[in-house]
């Protein structure tokens, strides 16, 4: 993967993020909250869940210090101390949350280099293993987590009857000239 594909993850992500959050406004805080048998159990839930992932990873990936520059914001973020922390009270606080974080990696993903792409990132998960992983490979985990949960999203709005529409990632990628 270049660099440009990260940058363009971002775009994809903030996109979805916004389309996610106003669909999700649409329902009631009792109906957002609700138990619907998912793993993080509500809608808002799993919203929150994806907004710890992100910020537990970005306070990783400001670690590195081919990264520390560009993502000296995220000292200013919580460190959630479970993957299930509540990171605002109501949709309305998660939703000005996720737009911080998404510009946060809308900001930093165009200075990601092909060397930093390829350098190691060590870090400690949240059950405290030590890992040492391509710094790469874990942001194409961090993209690939939220999607995997943003589908779960969609699915839980399906069912409270909120059609998300086309949520594909080709819909955001340019055409090419003949």
């Amino acid at each position: 993967m270049s660099p440009n594909s990260f940058a363009r993850f971002a775009h994809y992500n903030r996109w979805m993020n916004e389309r996610l959050y106003e669909a999700a406004a649409r329902l009631t805080p009792a109906e957002l909250a609700a138990d619907r048998g998912a793993f993080f159990g509500s809608i808002l839930g799993t919203l929150n869940h994806i907004a710890v992932a992100d910020t537990v990873w970005l306070h990783r990936f400001a670690a590195h210090p081919l990264c520390a520059a560009a993502l000296a914001e995220t000292a200013s973020l919580p460190r959630p101390g479970s993957l299930r922390e509540p990171l605002a009270a109501d949709l309305t606080g998660l939703g000005a949350y996720r737009q911080r974080l998404d510009a946060l990696v809308l900001r930093w993903t165009p200075e990601v280099t092909a060397e930093a792409l390829d350098a190691t990132l060590s870090y400690t998960s949240m059950a405290g293993a030590s890992s040492r992983r391509r710094l790469g490979d874990v942001l194409l985990h961090f993209f690939n987590h939220q999607t995997h949960h943003r589908g779960q999203v969609t699915t839980l709005l399906f069912q409270a009857g909120i059609d998300v529409g086309v949520t594909d990632l080709l819909v955001t990628l340019p055409e090419v000239a003949a």
